[in-house]
C-alpha cells in the first residue's frame, strides 16, 4: 500500500468522524488522545500524495471540526486545544514539495522526511498522476487554509485544478484517466466517471458548496453537460475517447462509479441517478457484492471486491433526496450481505471473488471511515444525532467539513472567469443540491416509476418504455431491426441502425464493434428502438459466451505436399459434429466453393459433394455458411478469415458461434482458421490440385492416419522427392526440437502431436515444414515429427481408398504392393512401444497442454 498503516495509524485518523456520527463520544475522545500522542508524521517513508490527503489530512480535519463542535456543546472535549489541526497543518506542508512542478501539477508521491527531490527521497522521477489525484485536494487544502489562516494550501489546489481545467479536451470537454506533470500532455485519453477521475468531478461541486466560488460550479456543469452527451447511456456509464466521444473506450465498467449518482443528486439530476443506481443494485443482487469491474452485459469483469463504500454513498443520498423507502430495503440487503459473507472473527473481510465468497485478509479503512458511516446515516433518525449532519459536507472519504467555512479566511480572491465557459441549455443548471418540494411535489411514486422497466436488466430482459407496451401484446409497431436479423454487410440494415443512434465500428481483427447514443437517434422512439437493439445483442453475444468454450481442433494436411507433417491450428464450432466424440475425425479432399462466402446457394455443389468446402469469413453468419455447404453435400467445412495477415500466432482461439437459432440441423463439422493457417491450404491447391485434409480434436501421428489402410502410392513415389527436400530446408529448420532428431529412418515414425495450440512451448510445436508455400515462421504450424518417407508398420494393413492414379489398378496389384511395402517397412521399423517411449517428454508435454485452460 503507498500509505503505509505501521508508521501512522491510518485506520484509526481515518475513523475519528465515524465515532462521533455513531454518538461514540467517549471512544472518539480516547482515540483522539491516542492519536495526539502516538502518531508521527516525520517518517522516512514515501507516501500516495492522493491518499495522504483524503485518508490522513481529511481525517485529522475531520476530527478537528466534530471535535471543536464537542467542544461547543460544553460536554466532551474541553481539554481540546486544536492538536489535530496542528498535526494536520504539519502534514499539509510535508505535502507540499509535491507540487514543486511547473504546471503545479503534484507529483502522484511524496517522502514525509525529506520530500520530493532529496537524494534520500526515493521519489520525485515519476511523469504522470491521474486526474482524480491532482484533481482530489481542494476541500482538504482549502479547509486546511481556512482553519489555520495559511492560505498556501488552498492556492496550490486550485493551481492544480485550474490546469486541469485547461487542459481538457476543447472539443468535448472532458478530461483523460492520467495526465503528465511537466508538460500537461494527456498520457490514457480515455474518460469516463469511474477510477482515475471520479472525484475530480465531485471536488469540483463540493468546492463550489464548501467555498461558494461559482467558476467551480460553472466548471463542474460544463464537465456534466459532456458527460451526459457522451459517457451517459442510461442505465450505464461507459469510458469513452476524449478526443472521439462517440467512440466506447471499452466495453465494462468498474465499481468506483458507484458514486456518481449520487454526486447526480447533490446536482439536483434525479432520474439518471435513479437508473443507474437500479442497475448496480441488480448487479449486486446477482453477486452478493459489486464486482471490481462487470461488463456492460453484467458479467463479473474483475471478481475483487474490497467492501468499497461507493454504492451505499448514492443509496444514502438517493433515500435523502425522494424519501422513498425503498432504499432502506436496498440498505438492508447490503448489511445483511455484509454479515453474512464478509464477517470474520476480527471485523469484515474484502472478497477475493465474489463469485466463489472467497477472502482477502485486508479490511481498508475507507470501510469504517465511509461505509460504516452512510449505512447508519441512511437508517438513523434526526434524534439519533448529536448533530445536525446537514451542516457539514462529506469529503470523498466521507470526512466532515463544516459549512461555514466558506466565508471563513477567505485569503483568495475569487475571479469573474463567466466568459471561460459555454452557454449550456440545461434546466438542470438552476439548481445545485436536490429539492424534495420541488422534485417530487406529492408524488411519492416518482422513483419507482423509473426503476421499474429496469428490475430486470441484469438478468434477461431490456428496460421498454410505454410507447412499446402494446407490442407485447401483439399491437403497435414492431421494431425495424432486430438483433438476431442484423448483417453488418446489409446496407439497409446499417441505414436503420444510423436512424436509431447506433453506430458500426470496424476492429482491426475482423470483428465490429455497436455503440449507440441515444442524441444521435432520428427520433425518442428510434433512440427506444435503438436501445432495444442493443439490449438484443448484448443479450445474444453473452448467449453464445456462455455456450461451453471448446478446445482448439486441428486441420492435418495428409496428401501433397506434407503427408501428416503438417497441422493447423483451428478454432472449433458451437455447432455441427462435435470431433471430440468422433475420434476418427472428418477426412476427404477440400474444394473451393462458389460463392467463396458461401452465404447463398452453392453453384458448384458437383465440385463439394463428399469434399471439405473451403470458404471465405464475412457477409453472413457461420451456421448459415454450414447450411448452405450441408445442402451441396459437402463433408465439413473450414472457414478462411478475410482478414489478411491474421494467425493464431498473435490472434486468441476463435469460436464460431450459432445465429441464435437452433443449430441441431448442421450435422458436419466446421473448423475456422486464420487468414496465415488458410492460405497454406490454398497455396497448396494451387500447387497439388489434390489436397486431401483431416479435421479432427487433435493431430494424429501417421501411423493413426493410415492405420488399417494401404500406404498411397503418391507417398512412396515422392520419398526420394521428399528426402532430397529434406536435406536442403534441414539447415534452415532452426526451431525443430533436438528430440524430433532421431538417429534413423525407422525411429521418426510414431510420432504423435497431442495438441497442436501454436504455443510453441513443447518440441512437437513449432515452423511449419519447410515443404509450406507459407511463410516458415508461423508457431500455430505444427510438424507431426516424423519424415514423410518412413511410415509406422501398421500403416500398411489394408488399400487405400480411392485417391490415386494407381487405386485404378486391379485389387490384385494392390495386395501384392501391400504386401512387398510391409515386408520391407517391417524388416527395418522398431516396434512402436520402443519409438514411443524415445517421445514420452513430448507426450507428457502436450497433455499438459490438453489440460491448461484456454
Amino acid at each position: 500500500m503507498h500509505i503505509a498503516i505501521i508508521w501512522f495509524s491510518l485506520t484509526l485518523i481515518d475513523t475519528l468522524d465515524t465515532l462521533v456520527v455513531l454518538n461514540k463520544t467517549k471512544e472518539f475522545e480516547e482515540a483522539v488522545k491516542k492519536v495526539i500522542k502516538d502518531v508521527n508524521l516525520d517518517n522516512d517513508i514515501v507516501v500516495s500524495v492522493f491518499e495522504t490527503n483524503i485518508r490522513v489530512l481529511g481525517g485529522l480535519l475531520g476530527g478537528h471540526s466534530v471535535a471543536i463542535m464537542l467542544k461547543e456543546k460544553g460536554e466532551y472535549m474541553q481539554w481540546y486545544n486544536g492538536e489535530l489541526l496542528h498535526m494536520a497543518k504539519e502534514l499539509g506542508y510535508k505535502l507540499l514539495p509535491a507540487f514543486n512542478t511547473t504546471s503545479g501539477l503534484p507529483y502522484p508521491r511524496v517522502n514525509l522526511k525529506f520530500g520530493v527531490r532529496h537524494p534520500e527521497a526515493r521519489t520525485g522521477t515519476e511523469t504522470d498522476t491521474c486526474t482524480a489525484c491532482a484533481g482530489t485536494l481542494i476541500l482538504e487544502f482549502a479547509a486546511l487554509s481556512r482553519f489555520t489562516g495559511t492560505s498556501i494550501f488552498e492556492e496550490y489546489a486550485r493551481k492544480a485544478l485550474d490546469f486541469i481545467w485547461e487542459k481538457r479536451q476543447r472539443s468535448s470537454n472532458l478530461v483523460g484517466v492520467t495526465i503528465n506533470i511537466h508538460t500537461g500532455d494527456w498520457v490514457r485519453k480515455d474518460s469516463g466517471v469511474g477510477a482515475g477521475i471520479d472525484s475530480y468531478y465531485e471536488y469540483l461541486l463540493k468546492a463550489y458548496v464548501l467555498l461558494g466560488d461559482d467558476s467551480f460550479l460553472e466548471r463542474f456543469n460544463t464537465h456534466y453537460d459532456a458527460i451526459m452527451r457522451y459517457i451517459s447511456q442510461p442505465p450505464l456509464l461507459l469510458d469513452v475517447h476524449i478526443h472521439k466521444p462517440m467512440l466506447n473506450a471499452r466495453t465494462w465498467m468498474d465499481s468506483l462509479l458507484a458514486f456518481f449518482p449520487g454526486l447526480q443528486v447533490l446536482k439536483g439530476d434525479i432520474r439518471p441517478a435513479i437508473e443507474t443506481h437500479e442497475m448496480l443494485y441488480q448487479v449486486i443482487k446477482k453477486h452478493n457484492f459489486l464486482p471490481e469491474a462487470f461488463t456492460t452485459d453484467f458479467r463479473v469483469h474483475w471478481a475483487q471486491h474490497p467492501l468499497r463504500p461507493e454504492f451505499a454513498e448514492s443509496t444514502y443520498f438517493l433515500y435523502k433526496a425522494t424519501g422513498d423507502p425503498y432504499y432502506l430495503e436496498v440498505g438492508k440487503t447490503l448489511i445483511e450481505n455484509l454479515n453474512k459473507y464478509a464477517r470474520v472473527p476480527c471485523g469484515f473481510a474484502a472478497m477475493k471473488d465474489v463469485r466463489t465468497g472467497s477472502h482477502e485478509d485486508r479490511m481498508d479503512s475507507f470501510f469504517l471511515a465511509e461505509m460504516f458511516k452512510y449505512l447508519y446515516l441512511l437508517f438513523a433518525d434526526k434524534e439519533d444525532m448529536i448533530f445536525d449532519i446537514e451542516d457539514y459536507i462529506f469529503t470523498t472519504e466521507a470526512h466532515l467539513l463544516p459549512l461555514w467555512l466558506s466565508t471563513t479566511n477567505q485569503t483568495i480572491s475569487k475571479k469573474n472567469t463567466s466568459t471561460e465557459y459555454t452557454e449550456l441549455d440545461d434546466s438542470n443548471f438552476d439548481w445545485t443540491c436536490p429539492n424534495t418540494q420541488i422534485l417530487f411535489p406529492n408524488d411519492p411514486m416518482f422513483a419507482q416509476s423509473i426503476r421499474e422497466p429496469l428490475k430486470n436488466v441484469v438478468d434477461k430482459s431490456c428496460p421498454r418504455g410505454i410507447s412499446r407496451a402494446e407490442e407485447s401484446l401483439g399491437s403497435g409497431p414492431k421494431p425495424p431491426l432486430r438483433a438476431r436479423d442484423f448483417m453488418a454487410s446489409n446496407p439497409e440494415h446499417l441505414e436503420i441502425l444510423k436512424k436509431m443512434g447506433v453506430s458500426l465500428i470496424h476492429l482491426k481483427d475482423g470483428r465490429v464493434q455497436l455503440v449507440q447514443h441515444a442524441v444521435q437517434a432520428a427520433s425518442s422512439l428510434d433512440a427506444e428502438d435503438g436501445l432495444r437493439f442493443m439490449q438484443e445483442m448484448i443479450e445474444l453475444s453473452s448467449q453464445q459466451q456462455k455456450e461451453q468454450q471448446l478446445p482448439p481442433r486441428a486441420v492435418q494436411i495428409v496428401s501433397h505436399p506434407f503427408f501428416g507433417r503438417v497441422v493447423l491450428t483451428a478454432g472449433p464450432a458451437q455447432f455441427g459434429m462435435d470431433l471430440s466424440k468422433h475420434k476418427a475425425g472428418t477426412r476427404g479432399f477440400v474444394a473451393t466453393i462458389k460463392p467463396y462466402n458461401g452465404c447463398s446457394e452453392i453453384t458448384n455443389p458437383e465440385a463439394v459433394k463428399e469434399k471439405i468446402a473451403l470458404m471465405q469469413r464475412g457477409q453472413c453468419m457461420f451456421a448459415e455458411k454450414a447450411r448452405n455447404i450441408q445442402k451441396a453435400g459437402a463433408i465439413g467445412g473450414i472457414v478462411i478469415d478475410d482478414n489478411e495477415g491474421s494467425s493464431s500466432d498473435t490472434a486468441p482461439l476463435f469460436q464460431m458461434a450459432g445465429d441464435g437459432k437452433n443449430t441441431d440441423d448442421i450435422t458436419i463439422p466446421m473448423l475456422f482458421l486464420f487468414n496465415k493457417e488458410g492460405n497454406i491450404i490454398l497455396d497448396a491447391i494451387r500447387e497439388y490440385e489434390a489436397v486431401e485434409v483431416l479435421l479432427s480434436d487433435k493431430a494424429k501421428d501417421r501411423a493413426t492416419i493410415f492405420k488399417g489402410k494401404m500406404i498411397p502410392n503418391y507417398i512412396i513415389d515422392s520419398n526420394l522427392e521428399m528426402e532430397n527436400m529434406d536435406q536442403k530446408s534441414s539447415e534452415n529448420d532452426s526451431h525443430k526440437p533436438n528430440s524430433e532428431e532421431a538417429p534413423s529412418e525407422s525411429q521418426d515414425a510414431g510420432a504423435v502431436n497431442e495438441e497442436p495450440n501454436g504455443g510453441g512451448e513443447s518440441s512437437a510445436v513449432g515452423d511449419p515444414d519447410p515443404l509450406s508455400p507459407a511463410s516458415a515462421d508461423s508457431a500455430s504450424v505444427s510438424r507431426a515429427d516424423e519424415d514423410p518417407h518412413t511410415p509406422g508398420p501398421a500403416e500398411a494393413s489394408a488399400p487405400e481408398p480411392a485417391c490415386t492414379p494407381e487405386d485404378s489398378q486391379p485389387q490384385e496389384q494392390n495386395t501384392q504392393t501391400e504386401s512387398n511395402s510391409k515386408a520391407h517397412w517391417d524388416s527395418k521399423v522398431q516396434p512402436m512401444e520402443s519409438i514411443l517411449a524415445d517421445w514420452n517428454e513430448d507426450i507428457e508435454a502436450f497433455e499438459m497442454m490438453e489440460k491448461d485452460e484456454l
